[in-house]
């Protein structure tokens, strides 16, 4: 109780801050887009159902539709043939929903090369200078992606040979499932892998190796350079969904100040 109440009285006074690293949802929310045959993903929509009139005259509420992996949003397990039997959004413990945030800065990298690919030696550096990674924690990528978060040609930034977005090469991905302390990777981009991990072998290998370890995705976050490289709390909290391998998600850091 003492904790929670030292917590509750830091947000009051502002001592810690709650930064919000959720993207915008709207119908111009840049979505993934698959190769044929490949199904694509529909992107936000938002119908109104009433609006204060003869459909409804005291509320005002919508119908929306969209999938799973849209926007700011949460990946689960089973999301992929690798945890194919692991968790749904409805079975993961929802302590692990919050967790330690290590950022990682390499946006400087990406800008001059979108083709950037995070390594384990990017990794190891990182914890020399920074200390150990905390246990039950998220591994963020800040790349400086989420500045071309509102339009969906530079998002995701491909041309006839594919996209064109930083992510963990087929090692890091590897290590983060398997030997790092960590439940999940945090990206700015359309999803945790790089764009051109179509060619890796395993193919998209975050998505192999972190969803056959059980382990989590978060994409599509923003405002990363507003967080400590260490030191903040996340919290990322998916709807509930029985079956369901994604769900949109508000992201939120609380940082020290």
């Amino acid at each position: 109780m003492a904790a929670v109440g030292a917590l509750v009285e830091s947000l009051a006074s502002g001592s810690v801050r709650v930064v919000d690293l959720t993207q915008p949802l709207s119908e111009s929310t840049p979505i993934i887009q698959l190769p044929e045959p490949f199904v694509n993903t529909p992107g936000f929509r938002l119908e109104e159902l009433s609006h204060y009139d003869d459909r409804g005259p005291g509320w005002y509420w919508n119908r929306i539709e969209m999938g799973e992996h849209v926007g700011t949003h949460f990946d689960a397990p089973i999301h992929w043939i690798t945890g194919r039997d692991s968790d749904d959004l409805s079975s993961i413990d929802a302590a692990k929903l919050i967790g330690p945030a290590v950022v990682i800065d390499k946006s400087a990298e990406a800008a001059s090369d979108p083709d950037f690919l995070l390594t384990v030696d990017h990794l190891k550096e990182f914890e020399t200078e920074h200390g150990p990674f905390p246990a039950g924690g998220w591994l963020l990528l800040r790349t400086g992606w989420d500045d071309r978060a509102t339009d969906q040609v530079q998002f995701l930034n491909a041309d006839e040979s594919g996209p064109h977005t930083p992510g963990p090469d087929v090692e890091c991905a590897r290590w983060l499932a398997q030997e790092s302390p960590f439940v999940g990777l945090g990206v700015e981009t359309v999803g945790t892998d790089a764009g051109i991990a179509h060619g890796f072998d395993p193919a998209f290998p975050c998505h192999h190796y972190m969803h056959g370890a059980g382990k989590f995705g978060l994409t599509q976050l923003a405002n990363l350079t507003q967080l400590p490289p260490t030191g903040a709390l996340l919290v990322a909290a998916p709807l509930k969904i029985v079956d369901g391998s994604g769900s949109p998600a508000r992201a939120l850091a609380l940082v020290p100040v």
